[in-house]
């Protein structure tokens, strides 16, 4: 520490909350080609392309800008008929390293 107010507090961040604030060109060039109505025929057009010719991929992109790509879920339930005490896991882990 030299000192300086908030040195090596990883608290602080140097982004602005909220949106990105730093300049990006491309995004710029890509808001003044598209305007609101191109931006929705395009969906409008992966909609069909799903629906009519039953495209998965066309599918799989419309949901994906529409209401976000699905979260990782890890289904920890057992249909074999095995039980595990989760409590007695990790303490046996924690007993390994006191060794």
């Amino acid at each position: 520490m030299d000192g300086r107010k908030n040195n090596g507090n990883k608290g602080h961040s140097t982004k602005a909350k909220g949106a990105d604030k730093r300049k990006n060109q491309y995004k710029d060039a890509v808001e003044q080609a598209a305007s609101i109505e191109d931006v929705a025929d395009v969906l409008k057009m992966l909609l069909s392309k799903a629906k009519i010719k039953q495209d998965v991929k066309a599918a799989q992109l419309f949901l994906e800008y529409t209401i976000g790509k699905p979260k990782q879920e890890m289904d920890i339930n057992s249909t074999e008929g095995l039980s595990i005490n989760f409590v007695d896991l990790i303490k046996s882990f924690g007993a390994d390293q006191d060794s």
